[in-house]
C-alpha cells in the first residue's frame, strides 16, 4: 500500500516562503502523475498544482501561478511545492496526491492521498 507523507508546513508571515515535501513509500511512483491540493477552513478542497510522471508537464491553479513551483525529486518518489510570496488566503491544509491524469488543468482520478500539512500565513 502506498503511503504519502507531507512535511514542511508551518506559520509564516505574508510575503514569506515555505517548501513543502511529500515522500512516498510502499511502491515507486516514478510512473505516476502527482499533485498538490489544499483545503482552507470552511471551504472545499481545491487543486493547487500538478506535475506529470517525467516532470516535463506542470500545471497550476490561477491563484498560485507565478508564486508556487511544483517539482519532483530525482528518484521521482518525492514531490515538492515551493511556496513564495505567500498571502493570508493561502492558509490551508496542503495535501499530496498521486495517480490519475492531468486533464482540464487539474489532476483527476487520484489513487493516493496524504494526510496533509498545515500552512498558516499571518498578515
Amino acid at each position: 500500500q502506498v503511503q504519502l507523507v507531507e512535511s514542511g508546513g508551518g506559520l509564516v508571515q505574508a510575503g514569506g516562503s515555505l517548501r513543502l515535501s511529500c515522500s512516498a513509500s510502499g511502491r515507486t511512483l516514478s510512473a505516476y502523475n502527482m499533485g498538490w491540493f489544499r483545503q482552507a477552513p470552511g471551504k472545499e478542497r481545491e487543486f493547487v498544482a500538478a506535475i506529470n510522471w517525467s516532470g516535463g508537464l506542470k500545471t497550476y491553479a490561477d491563484s498560485v501561478k507565478g508564486r508556487f513551483t511544483i517539482s519532483r525529486g530525482n528518484a521521482k518518489n518525492t514531490l515538492y511545492l515551493q511556496l513564495d510570496s505567500l498571502k493570508p488566503e493561502d492558509t490551508a491544509v496542503y495535501y499530496c496526491a498521486a495517480g490519475g491524469g492531468i486533464q482540464g488543468g487539474t489532476l483527476r482520478g487520484i489513487s493516493y492521498w496524504g494526510k496533509g500539512t498545515l500552512v498558516t500565513v499571518s498578515s
